[in-house]
């Protein structure tokens, strides 16, 4: 009986070794941009809650912003002009769990590129180059980040802004709030001179305040990129490829324009990248 019972379980065991290594192989060999082109669509995931960059329409239910617009461009010049792009809305902390397990085909959401994130996935060439701004009144004396020396500045705990406020203004005093609601309030309180953080989350801020800009362009350097799984070097070599092309044809600086164009203190050619 003993004998049977181990021949059982080690028979089991070599099923379900077979079947995970059928499963891996399977994730292994998966050519993501065959299945976009067999379909005739490519999966985006993208921000649903970010001005601008991405942003749920309550009354049509779909998403809207710079990045979808490149989304729907980039689709086309990949798979040809009658191909769909399709959308799932995405978090900071849902966007890398949804594109490992395959839910996207990758990820286009405002995606700093950093050494630390090429350990998990493979970046585009950078299609906006991000940074860290100033978001300050309209009557406001500063004009870049050397003159809150000796001031304040406003910024939201567990980001980079701090450290970068400190690195570029060592004099300056900086307050710190739970998130960015309440930096601009404070702003508008007149607890500091400036708030600071990502120049695309400013420029939203911007839009639907009037009375602030933008001042001194960006003085940190974090530039976006698309990231796709690793082992997808086809997929990627189409999306470099077509962000090249668009440039050229200018699709792309007429999405920038569109979207960024209007809005005071922001540096439209400082954002777009070559």
């Amino acid at each position: 009986m003993k004998k049977n019972k181990l021949s059982k379980l080690f028979s089991l065991l070599l099923v379900f070794m077979a079947l995970f290594s059928l499963s891996a192989c399977q994730k292994k060999t998966r050519n993501v941009y065959s299945e976009a082109k067999s379909n005739n669509s490519i999966m985006w995931g993208v921000k649903a809650d970010t001005r601008l960059f991405g942003l749920m329409d309550i009354k049509t239910g779909k998403i809207e912003g710079f990045e979808v617009d490149l989304a729907n461009a980039l689709t086309k010049k990949i798979l040809g002009k009658n191909a769909k792009a399709e959308f799932t809305q995405t978090t900071a902390k849902t966007k890398l769990p949804l594109l490992k397990n395959g839910n996207i085909d990758a990820v286009l959401a405002a995606m700093t590129i950093t050494s630390e994130r090429k350990k998990q996935v493979d970046f585009s060439k950078p299609y906006f180059n991000a940074g860290q701004s100033l978001l300050v009144p309209d009557n406001s004396q500063i004009k870049n980040i050397k003159d809150l020396n000796g001031k304040t500045a406003l910024a939201v705990k567990g980001t980079t802004a701090v450290a970068n406020v400190r690195k570029f203004a060592p004099r300056a005093k900086v307050l710190e709030f739970d998130d960015y609601g309440q930096a601009f309030t404070a702003l508008k309180a007149g607890q500091g001179q400036a708030m600071t953080t990502d120049n695309g989350l400013l420029a939203g801020i911007a839009t639907e305040n009037k009375g602030y800009k933008l001042v001194g362009g960006t003085y940190t350097s974090e530039p976006y990129g698309i990231a796709v799984n690793k082992g997808q070097k086809q997929l990627l070599n189409k999306i470099n490829k077509a962000l090249v092309e668009l440039k050229k044809d200018g699709t792309y600086h007429k999405l920038i324009k569109k979207w960024f164009g209007n809005i005071p203190g922001f540096d439209v050619k400082q954002a777009e990248l070559d």
